[in-house]
């Protein structure tokens, strides 16, 4: 009997090797040890490696290597309350009525 494996999409790929270098700061590798580590094939790896290079989240080192552009904790901005507006007073005596 055969089984059929889930077949993942380029968005979950994306995800996913986005996900192990935020995890591992420091981490640097070839396409070859990329394709190893999340059995891909040469142009899936390649196509991947290259849009997080694009989107300026690796960067391809002098040694061949793919690492992090910015390495360390990602920095996500505050967040700030929202304020909220009072309906002005007329207008509150008037949906009473």
């Amino acid at each position: 009997m055969e089984t059929k494996l889930p077949r993942i999409t380029r968005e979950q790929l994306l995800r996913r090797v986005r996900g192990e270098y935020l995890e591992m700061p420091g981490l640097k590798l070839t396409c070859l040890q990329a394709q190893r580590l999340w059995a891909m094939d040469e142009q899936t790896c390649a196509d991947i490696l290259s849009s997080l290079t694009e989107a300026r989240f690796l960067q391809q080192q002098h040694d061949g290597t793919y690492a992090r552009l910015v390495d360390g904790p990602v920095a996500f901005p505050a967040p700030r309350m929202a304020r909220a507006e009072r309906p002005h007073a007329s207008t509150r005596a008037a949906r009473l009525q």
